[in-house]
């Protein structure tokens, strides 16, 4: 059996407000060439998968001084990214963030 966690209205209500949220918002079709400017691809990726036992401050303070972290944040929440540090928020919050999140239009072809 599965859980299925329910975000209280005033959780979404919060993450609506939240800057980062509306950034991903308004990256929501991000250009293709987004990943290549990414302030992470200076680090070495384990910063931002941290364990439970370590602080993703680190990492969280790349990602606020990246210049991309709107369309990475988007694109973590159009596939559910559960783990690590997307777009400055940490899976707790974009677990949050999911649940005002826009779902995805899936295109036919």
């Amino acid at each position: 059996m599965t859980r299925t966690f329910r975000t209280a209205p005033e959780a979404v209500r919060r993450v609506r407000r939240d800057p980062r949220f509306r950034a991903a918002l308004d990256a929501r079709i991000p250009e293709a060439q987004w990943r290549s400017r990414g302030e992470c691809l200076r680090h070495d990726p384990e910063l931002f998968f941290p364990n439970a036992a370590e602080d993703p401050a680190d990492a969280l303070r790349v990602c606020g001084e990246c210049e991309v972290a709107g369309p990475c944040l988007a694109a973590a929440l159009d596939v559910g990214e559960c783990d690590g540090v997307w777009g400055a928020t940490t899976p707790d919050e974009r677990r949050a963030m999911r649940a005002a999140w826009p779902v995805p239009q899936r295109v036919s072809g």
